[in-house]
């Protein structure tokens, strides 16, 4: 899997095409110089504000429900909660655009163990209803990694190496210095 700057990191990403609504662009500012207030009210604002907010509403909504989705499918596997990246709306409230959430992406110590883990993870990653370009990316890797895990089942199933292959498995997982995790944006 695909490692953060951290080293341990790794991210669910849904960004969206245009974080900030094509219309918004020096909105706020020139309703700020109009000296209309901005403090939380619609009231007062131009059609074309009332619209940007609206756009900015939906979005809101999108990202949150997109990553309590990944945070209720990932139950187990999640190592903080959801965190947002936020815009401003030129009625002055602040409104999520892009978001995130850890978990865990470590094998387990087992080949058995590493399947239902990327199960698990799979599932998280695919839990939206639109999964962003890095949750593919994610639920592809841990793809990669239960059949990896099948495979060295196959490689010990038989075989009088049996313990010391599983033993080098386990020693490869638990090397992992506090395992690997993912981060999904919204």
């Amino acid at each position: 899997m695909s490692v953060s700057a951290l080293g341990s990191a790794q991210a669910f990403a849904y960004s969206p095409p245009s974080a900030r609504p094509a219309s918004a662009a020096g909105s706020a500012e020139s309703g700020a110089a109009a000296g209309r207030s901005v403090a939380g009210r619609s009231e007062g604002l131009s059609e074309a504000d009332l619209k940007i907010v609206s756009e900015l509403k939906a979005r809101d909504r999108v990202v949150r429900a997109h990553e309590m989705a990944h945070m209720a499918a990932g139950a187990g596997i999640v190592t903080r909660g959801a965190s947002f990246s936020y815009q401003t709306g030129p009625d002055g409230q602040r409104y999520a655009v892009g978001g995130e959430v850890g978990i865990n992406t470590s094998p387990g110590r087992t080949p058995e163990e590493t399947l239902a883990k990327s199960d698990r993870i799979r599932a998280a990653a695919l839990a939206p209803a639109e999964p962003s370009g890095q949750d593919l990316r994610v639920a592809a890797e841990a793809t990669q990694m239960a059949a990896e895990a099948r495979q060295e089942l196959a490689a010990t199933s038989g075989s009088p190496e049996t313990g010391r292959v599983g033993a080098a498995y386990g020693a490869a997982a638990s090397d992992a210095s506090g395992g690997r995790q993912v981060d999904v944006w919204a």
